[in-house]
C-alpha cells in the first residue's frame, strides 16, 4: 500500500488493551445478561446498581449555568477564577511555598503532553514507575520521545528511592535535562502512595543530582485520583514537600476534574507549576499557553466554571466534598472484601492503599485474563501484572473474585 503519512506517523495505531477488554465484557452481558459478567476494565466509577457515578451537586452546578457559558470560547489559559480557584481544589490548606502558576489542560492527558513536549528534547527518555498508566508510553512516542521505567518497589515493599536516583543519574548522564512521572496518590494502576516523607526523599535527591550534574529536573506529580486517595486534608499533606523548591528543580502537579468532578468527558483539568523564581513560574505559563494554543487552542468553558462555583461556594463544597466521600468509601468497601480474600487465598497484591484500580503481579498476564473469562470475568492484563478496576465493579461481586484469580493463575502457571 502506497503510505501518504510523514516519516513520525508512519506505523502509528491505537490498539488499547482497556478498551478492548471492555468491548468483550460487553458483548459477554449481551449474550449472557450482565449478573454474570463482572467487568474490571472500566476506569470510571460505577455505583452498586452497575451504574455511572455523578456527583450530583456538580451536575446541579453545571446545569443551572447562563446560556452563554456553554457557547462562549474560554481564554486560551484558561477562565481566571478557574486558575485561582483549581489551586485550592488541588493543594486544599497545603499551598506549597514557592511561586504558582496554573494553566488550562484538556483533562490531565493534555498536561501530560506539555510536560513532555516543553520539559524534554526529541529523542529523550522521560522517567516513571515499572507499574505505569500505558497512555504514558503512547504520548512520549508520539512526541518523539521514549518512556523508561524505575522498580517502584523493594523488596520490603516500600518506595524504591534508590532505584529512582540511578535512574535519574542514568539519565542525566546523556540528556540536557530529566522529566520524572509520578503519579500518586492513589496510583493507577495499582492503588498505591507515596508518603510525605518519601516525597521529601525525591525532592532531596533530585536537588543533590541537579546540583552535581548542573542539569535541572522537573518533577510531575500526576494526581488524578487525589480526591478518592483517602481523608482530603491528610492526602494533601504530600504536598508540604514541594516547599521551598531546589534550584534546578521544577515541579508541575497535574490536576484533573473527570474523577473528582465526575466529568471524564468534559476533558478539563489544570497543570500547576511549583517554582522557586518568578522567572521560572512565568516561563511556564508562557510557553505551556503557547503549547495550548497550538493544540487544542481552548478547553471547556462551563466546566472551567462549575468547579469555580464549587470552590466559591462553602455550601456547595460541603455537599460536594460529602459525596466524594461517599463515594469513596463505596470503593474501600470494595477494596477489603478483596484485600482480605487474596490473603486468605495467597493472592499476591501490590500494596494497596485507596484509589480506582488495584494489580497483581504475575507473568503471562493476557493468558490468565483470557482464563477468566469462562467465569466472566474481564480484567486488564499489562506489563507486570493485571489491572483490577474497583470502581466499575459491584460489591456484591467482589466476593470470590480474587480466589477466581488465583485459580486462574494456577491453571495457566500448569
Amino acid at each position: 500500500m502506497k503510505s501518504f503519512t510523514a516519516l513520525q506517523a508512519k506505523g502509528k495505531s491505537a490498539e488499547d488493551n482497556i478498551f478492548a477488554a471492555n468491548a468483550l465484557a460487553v458483548a459477554d452481558a449481551a449474550k449472557n445478561g450482565a449478573d454474570v459478567v463482572t467487568n474490571g476494565t472500566i476506569g470510571a466509577m460505577m455505583d452498586d446498581e452497575g451504574k455511572l457515578v455523578a456527583l450530583p451537586t456538580v451536575l446541579k452546578v453545571y446545569r443551572s449555568l447562563p446560556e452563554e457559558e456553554y457557547v462562549a470560547y474560554a481564554p486560551i489559559a484558561g477562565l481566571p477564577g478557574f486558575l485561582d480557584k483549581v489551586q485550592d481544589a488541588c493543594f486544599g490548606a497545603v499551598k506549597p511555598k514557592g511561586y504558582r502558576k496554573a494553566v488550562a489542560t484538556a483533562g490531565g492527558t493534555g498536561g501530560i503532553h506539555h510536560a513532555i513536549w516543553n520539559y524534554t528534547e526529541p529523542g529523550d527518555k522521560v522517567l516513571t514507575a515499572d507499574w505505569f498508566w500505558g497512555a504514558y508510553s503512547v504520548l512520549c512516542k508520539d512526541l518523539g520521545r521514549s518512556l523508561v521505567n524505575y522498580q517502584m518497589l523493594t523488596e520490603n515493599e516500600t518506595f524504591n528511592l534508590p532505584a529512582l536516583e540511578a535512574k535519574v543519574r542514568e539519565l542525566l548522564a546523556v540528556q540536557s535535562r530529566v522529566l520524572v512521572i509520578i503519579n500518586t496518590p492513589a496510583h493507577n494502576p495499582t492503588g498505591y502512595g507515596l508518603s510525605r516523607e518519601d516525597l521529601d526523599g525525591v525532592v532531596r535527591m533530585l536537588g543533590q543530582v541537579t546540583e552535581e550534574t548542573g542539569k535541572p529536573a522537573v518533577l510531575f506529580l500526576d494526581v488524578a485520583y487525589l480526591d478518592y486517595g483517602g481523608d482530603k486534608d491528610a492526602v494533601r499533606r504530600v504536598f508540604g514537600a514541594l516547599d521551598n523548591l531546589p534550584d534546578k528543580v521544577l515541579a508541575i502537579v497535574q490536576y484533573s476534574m473527570s474523577k473528582g468532578f465526575t466529568m471524564y468527558g468534559q476533558r478539563v483539568g489544570a497543570m500547576i507549576c511549583v517554582a522557586n523564581t518568578p522567572e521560572a513560574a512565568q516561563e511556564f505559563y508562557d510557553v505551556n499557553q503557547y503549547t495550548s494554543r497550538a493544540t487544542w487552542s481552548n478547553i471547556n468553558r462551563p466546566a472551567m466554571k462549575t468547579l469555580e462555583l464549587v470552590y466559591s461556594d462553602p455550601d456547595l463544597l460541603a455537599a460536594v466534598e460529602a459525596e466524594r466521600e461517599y463515594y469513596y468509601n463505596m470503593i474501600k468497601a470494595r477494596a477489603d472484601v478483596f484485600v482480605r480474600e487474596a490473603k486468605a487465598c495467597g493472592l499476591p497484591m501490590i500494596p494497596y492503599l485507596a484509589g480506582f484500580f488495584l494489580s497483581v503481579p504475575c507473568v503471562k498476564q493476557q493468558e490468565i485474563c483470557d482464563k477468566l473469562h469462562e467465569d466472566h470475568i474481564y480484567l486488564v492484563p499489562q506489563a507486570g501484572g493485571i489491572r483490577i478496576a474497583l470502581c466499575s465493579i459491584p460489591l456484591s461481586k467482589i466476593p470470590g473474585m480474587a480466589g477466581k484469580i488465583k485459580r486462574a493463575m494456577d491453571a495457566v502457571a500448569g
